[in-house]
């Protein structure tokens, strides 16, 4: 899920009769979840990132450690998305701390709560320019993408027909940038891939660092795909060149840096879906980056071999 951020000067407020109706963005059936699984708590924080219906809460109670609450309106996919994540796939890596654990969640409620995950994001902060933090999160993604793998012959389609879809919805591309996509994401291949978990928004601003340990939050956009995905934003970011940060996160993920047909074809698709998902939240800056993501990807497009 795009968004949940452990933000600095977030609002906070205390509740001290269980949990209440000034718990806003949830309805009366989440709010009845909270209680039921919590009790009373203290509301620490308010990290709703605000372009989605998402809230996200740093909660106190009274026995146990603090925990991170997500809820979400039913119009909002991602969350069901990371709860599945929790409930079928990172069980296995809990346990090392560089991972939210799973404590309660409903699907049909869309509400998923994790024991809270001390540190500060990475982004912005002096950590984003050190090798280390790369090493540690190449390792965390390696570790991910190693609790399974399947064979999907329909991925390569079905993520080009997505593709599309966004240049046919709402986005502010040129029409001849739409047009040249077309063309591009037409010509593509469709061959049988290998796929495993997920992340699907790796990067320094779901990333903490916790007394120089990097820990990884926010799985809402988790899904079965090909291990490469996962490094398309930090290809167009902190990684876009070789150099010291990038040596450091293959080192610590343990294969070479993507290349070739299939990598071009994930650049694409990354690239169309930012820039249409960030106009459609209003994202401006997002929004941006998708365009000089489209440019990127389109300058280095070569036909598939």
């Amino acid at each position: 899920m795009l968004g949940a951020r452990w933000r600095r000067g977030a609002r906070a407020g205390r509740y001290g009769t269980g949990v209440t109706s000034e718990l806003s963005g949830l309805d009366d059936a989440q709010r009845g979840l909270v209680a039921r699984w919590f009790g009373e708590v203290e509301v620490v924080a308010d990290l709703s990132w605000g372009l989605t219906s998402t809230r996200v809460l740093r909660l106190r109670r009274a026995d146990g450690p603090d925990v991170a609450l997500k809820a979400s309106g039913p119009a909002d996919h991602h969350l069901v998305r990371e709860i599945a994540a929790h409930e079928e796939v990172l069980a296995p890596l809990v346990a090392g701390g560089r991972w939210p654990r799973l404590l309660h969640a409903d699907r049909e409620r869309r509400v998923l709560a994790t024991a809270w995950l001390d540190g500060e994001l990475v982004e912005g902060t002096r950590a984003e320019r050190i090798p280390d933090t790369y090493r540690q999160a190449g390792r965390a993604l390696a570790d991910l993408h190693a609790l399974g793998s399947r064979v999907d012959g329909d991925f390569e389609a079905a993520a080009d027909a997505r593709a599309l879809a966004w240049l046919d919805g709402p986005h502010r591309l040129a029409p001849d940038v739409v047009e040249q996509l077309r063309r591009v994401i037409r010509a593509h291949e469709h061959p049988p891939v290998r796929v495993v978990p997920t992340h699907g928004d790796f990067q320094p601003r779901n990333w903490l660092v916790d007394a120089s340990v990097v820990r990884v939050i926010d799985l809402g956009r988790a899904e079965w795909r090909p291990g490469m995905t996962d490094l398309a934003r930090l290809a167009r970011q902190q990684l876009a060149a070789p150099g010291a940060l990038r040596d450091a996160f293959v080192d610590g993920y343990g294969a070479p840096w993507p290349d070739g047909a299939a990598w071009r074809r994930v650049l694409v698709r990354e690239a169309v879906g930012t820039a249409a998902w960030a106009y459609l939240v209003g994202d401006a800056e997002f929004e941006a980056q998708g365009h000089r993501m489209v440019a990127q990807a389109l300058a280095a497009d070569q036909p598939d071999r």
